[in-house]
């Protein structure tokens, strides 16, 4: 095929050495390579599609020879072609533009190695590597995506009517980290809800998380008492200590809602706080016990705490990969970044994870979000 300065990568230019015999290798830089976008972020995510010598046409219907499936892409939208030592990328009229690295394309505009072309909602990121490498990445892309259905088959539905109502939302990075989380009745007069999030990331990372959902799901603790935070991050951390568990633990954090009193009582492990706002979000109650994370310290004596729950009020529970972003600033995001969007108004129609993923986005690099974005909230009445 073409390569990217134009000329055929398989010829031996002037300055390569040639090594006749069985001695001979090749070198990697003479791979077949390929060059390709992928989409990092849009319905489309994941999906891979490769360059040519001819120009590919993106857009929401054919004759493209790309089809997105985008309500705010135009039918005939951009279109792409291999020039020398990247892409050149034309708009083609589309009425929501064509932006490369965040610049509006007027006419036509280069996207290098490594630069990201937005075309309505979706982002897509320009590499070249061997082919090799590409069906090396496809394959792990499908174990990700298995371990990442499955994950988002375990999870609860939300509660949307009742005195205790649920809402979440779950977006793995292009990483797959090991976020879960959970809630369920134990009985008429205690609710559990959890979150937990594995050290690392990768299909083995998710498993984890999938072992101690099923534990908590079938309700199998045995010798622990469920409606007791205390008492269920002890017994998990005596079932997976790190050493047997190829060096991974967890951060968790528990609680257990009693109607009858409006008390909740919980316990964290290594995690950051969960948040408890009143209904005109006017104060904020961190929840926080400090105990390690979850699979480091062997028989450690873990601490709870109990807080009354006022009327109507809302408890936030996230992981770390909600605020620790670098904005379009390149600033890092700490927790104390994010927490005054969640004294911020609810906005109608929209459920209060997304609301907030949408106020993360907007102030984040361009790109996918470094880890799984997970969030649950709990409005108890």
């Amino acid at each position: 095929m073409t390569g990217p300065a134009g000329h055929d990568d398989n010829r031996i230019d002037d300055r390569t050495t040639l090594v006749v015999g069985p001695a001979a290798r090749r070198d990697a830089s003479q791979e077949d390579r390929v060059h390709f976008l992928v989409v990092t972020e849009g319905a489309e995510h994941g999906r891979i599609i490769e360059l040519g010598a001819e120009a590919v046409s993106i857009g929401r219907t054919p004759p493209c020879e790309v089809v997105l499936r985008d309500v705010e892409l135009s039918r005939s939208h951009c279109r792409v072609l291999l020039h020398r030592d990247g892409v050149l990328v034309t708009d083609l009229g589309s009425t929501n533009g064509t932006f490369v690295d965040g610049r509006r394309v007027d006419g036509t505009a280069p996207l290098a190695d490594g630069g990201y072309l937005q075309i309505g909602r979706h982002l897509l990121k320009y590499e070249r590597r061997a082919r090799r490498e590409i069906e090396q990445r496809r394959e792990f892309d499908r174990s990700l995506e298995g371990a990442s259905q499955y994950i988002q088959s375990l999870l609860p539905p939300p509660i949307t009517t009742g005195p205790i109502r649920t809402e979440w939302l779950l977006l793995p990075s292009t990483r797959l980290g090991g976020d879960a989380f959970g809630h369920q009745y134990l009985d008429d007069d205690h609710f559990a809800l959890y979150l937990l999030d594995v050290s690392g990331h990768g299909a083995e990372a998710a498993m984890l998380a999938v072992a101690v959902m099923n534990v908590l799901r079938q309700k199998t603790l045995h010798g622990a008492d469920l409606a007791q935070p205390a008492e269920v991050l002890a017994k998990l951390n005596g079932m997976f200590q790190m050493e047997m568990r190829s060096s991974m633990f967890f951060t968790f954090w528990y609680g257990v809602y009693r109607p009858s009193d409006r008390t909740l009582n919980y316990a964290s492990a290594g995690h950051h706080p969960a948040y408890l706002l009143p209904h005109d979000k006017h104060a904020m109650t961190a929840l926080r016990t400090r105990n390690p994370a979850i699979g480091i310290m062997p028989d450690y004596p873990f601490a709870g705490g109990v807080v009354t729950v006022p009327p109507r009020g809302r408890l936030y529970l996230f992981s770390d990969g909600v605020f620790e972003i670098v904005t379009a600033g390149e600033r890092r995001w700490e927790l104390d970044d994010f927490l005054p969007m969640l004294r911020q108004p609810d906005q109608a129609g929209m459920a209060e994870p997304q609301r907030l993923y949408q106020a993360v986005h907007a102030v984040a690099r361009r790109g996918p979000l470094e880890d799984d974005y997970s969030m649950l909230v709990a409005t108890l009445d």
